[in-house]
């Protein structure tokens, strides 16, 4: 069984995670003298094991939306639910203001032992932007891959860090993590600003700036040239599909969760059009003549933020410039959703693309366990 204050930290990191509903739930578990879920006792176990990383389909909804009303109104549910996390802490005897000056400010679930998470900043004539930069405790000076992870709205690299889990999986493979952090100032909901023209060229706007942490950190660290990747969620997925089209010469792959295609909108209103029936097809970029980037995109078939249809338009953009073959495989994860996955190849039989659609998920981060 697992014990309140275990019960109370994962309380806190489903909070950072914007995983508010289960959150909640827990803490009302918690409060009323339950024991955990049998679910969770699960997950916990499952998230510690060495077993081969399979897509769970059981949707988990982020904080995260390109409204800015909604946005204002999930903030006011996170400080709410604090405000019920502080009197769960309490009430066991462990007081949050007191906890907080002694617990250091990043717990394993965001830094496993002997690894690093340290702050870096970036500057260019497009401004600065401000990141986080995994390292695994096994660097040692020997070339690494980087993988460049671009938050979704309203969230913070330590939010995405610990929503995604991803340091944790770069700690086992032995790789570098960077977060780019998009601040308020920029965008009010923090937002990746995928929609605005000057945001989707290269050498210039938010693109320069991603490109330009990427580089600085390879710079910094000893970084494999040819193991680059960059992937987001929703405005950081379409950020991300941003980042392939404009700099394909960087990025190896592009890894794209509930996004949108690089020029599937072009202002504010635009975007919104977009989003809830995918972009005009006539206005998608064309990508250049060389070879495309191996690009996996991942979309609920219920998404009702971003529709499902951006997913098949980012995967139409890229194959315009190459003749492909398919291969389409449908499965159910045990206990969770089904999928259809697509898998395209080209000429040699060298896989490039591949479309993960996850059936009755709505706009969620999909976990790896």
């Amino acid at each position: 069984m697992m014990l309140k204050q275990d019960l109370v930290g994962e309380a806190t990191r489903l909070t950072r995670a914007g995983q508010l509903v289960e959150a909640t739930r827990l803490l009302q578990r918690i409060l009323r003298g339950e024991s955990a879920p049998d679910a969770l006792r699960s997950d916990r176990v499952a998230l510690t094991g060495r077993e081969p990383l399979i897509i769970d389909a059981k949707p988990n909804t982020v904080e995260e939306t390109d409204n800015p009303n909604l946005a204002r109104a999930i903030s006011a549910q996170r400080r709410m639910l604090h405000e019920l996390l502080d009197r769960t802490k309490e009430r066991l005897g462990l007081g949050l203001r007191g906890v907080s000056k002694r617990v250091p400010p990043f717990t394993p679930d965001i830094v496993p032992g002997g690894a690093r998470f340290i702050e870096g900043i970036y500057s260019n004539p497009a401004g600065s932007r401000t990141y986080r930069l995994f390292i695994p405790s096994r660097y040692h000076g020997q070339p690494l891959p980087l993988v460049v992870m671009l938050h979704g709205c309203t969230q913070s690299p330590d939010d995405f860090a610990a929503g995604t889990r991803m340091n944790i999986i770069a700690e086992e493979q032995t790789c570098f993590v960077v977060y780019p952090a998009q601040p308020s100032e920029a965008n009010q909901a923090k937002c990746w600003n995928w929609f605005r023209t000057v945001d989707q060229k290269r050498g210039g706007g938010e693109p320069s700036l991603i490109e330009g942490i990427t580089r600085q950190v390879m710079r910094d660290n000893s970084v494999d040239r040819k193991r680059v990747y960059v992937g987001g969620l929703s405005a950081g997925a379409a950020a991300a599909a941003i980042m392939g089209a404009t700099y394909s010469d960087l990025y190896a792959a592009v890894g794209v969760h509930s996004g949108l295609a690089c020029g599937a909108a072009n202002d504010l209103p635009s975007a919104f059009v977009a989003m809830r029936q995918g972009g005009a097809s006539d206005d998608m970029v064309i990508l250049g003549d060389g070879p495309p980037v191996p690009t996996i995109v991942f979309h609920g078939d219920r998404d009702v933020t971003v529709h499902p249809k951006n997913g098949d338009q980012i995967l139409e953009q890229s194959m315009r410039t190459t003749s492909t073959q398919k291969k389409v495989h449908r499965g159910r994860v045990p206990g969770g959703h089904a999928y259809t996955r697509t898998i395209y190849t080209d000429a040699s039989g060298r896989r490039i693309f591949e479309h993960w659609n996850i059936h009755g998920a709505g706009h969620a981060l999909i976990h790896p366990h």
